[in-house]
């Protein structure tokens, strides 16, 4: 079975295709925006324009326009070929590029908004053992002191750090979502937002 994997949640635009576990192609770009006039070329220069029996698309949390680029893009592409669509947390993927660079226990630190940090920590196996949270630096200190830190933000969480940190920074790249946990994928394609919205109605 081929997989496309579809990843726009942050400051990169990456898909890679697969067959099994085996990785036929891939496209990575440090963008910071622009997804959508980068995403679909970039499939389209996979082999057979990417065309796959299963996609698995990021869900969040990160780039707001990212996240519903890719899925947007994602529920098409399934509709056209008849395809599985599932959703992956993107903070999972950067622990599972952290655990294949050889780290265990992982706290994930990427870019949040208004200043916050998205933070989480995931086990030895990929999996979380926390809830995701949007805190500030100080904060994301406490929460994932004496773990390996990785994401976007892992340097300056070292640098703040008292203590010695091992940081890895890296951005999310589809080329490692089959390192995700498989039960930690959905079917059900909502953005994960990982803070409540700026906007509120108003009361009467």
């Amino acid at each position: 079975m081929r997989t496309l994997a579809i990843e726009t949640a942050g400051e990169a635009c990456s898909v890679a295709l697969f067959r099994g576990d085996e990785l036929i192609a891939h496209g990575h770009e440090t963008i910071g925006r622009g997804h959508a006039e980068r995403l679909v070329p970039m499939i389209e220069r996979l082999p057979e324009k990417g065309r796959a029996q299963e996609i698995l698309v990021s869900l969040g949390p990160g780039s707001f326009t990212g996240v519903r680029i890719g899925l947007a893009a994602g529920r098409a592409l399934g509709l056209v070929w008849g395809a599985v669509v599932l959703g992956y947390p993107t903070l999972a993927l950067v622990s599972a590029i952290a655990r294949d660079r050889g780290a265990k226990n992982v706290g994930v630190c990427v870019n949040g908004g208004h200043g916050e940090w998205f933070v989480q920590s995931f086990d030895r196996d990929g999996r979380p053992v926390d809830d995701l949270s949007s805190v500030s630096p100080r904060k994301a200190l406490v929460s994932l002191a004496g773990q390996v830190v990785a994401g976007n933000r892992a340097n300056q969480f070292a640098e703040l750090s008292t203590e010695t940190v091992q940081a890895i920074d890296l951005l999310a790249d589809a080329r490692h979502v089959p390192s995700i946990p498989r039960d930690l994928l959905t079917d059900k394609l909502s953005p994960i937002y990982g803070r409540a919205p700026d906007a509120k109605v108003p009361g009467r």
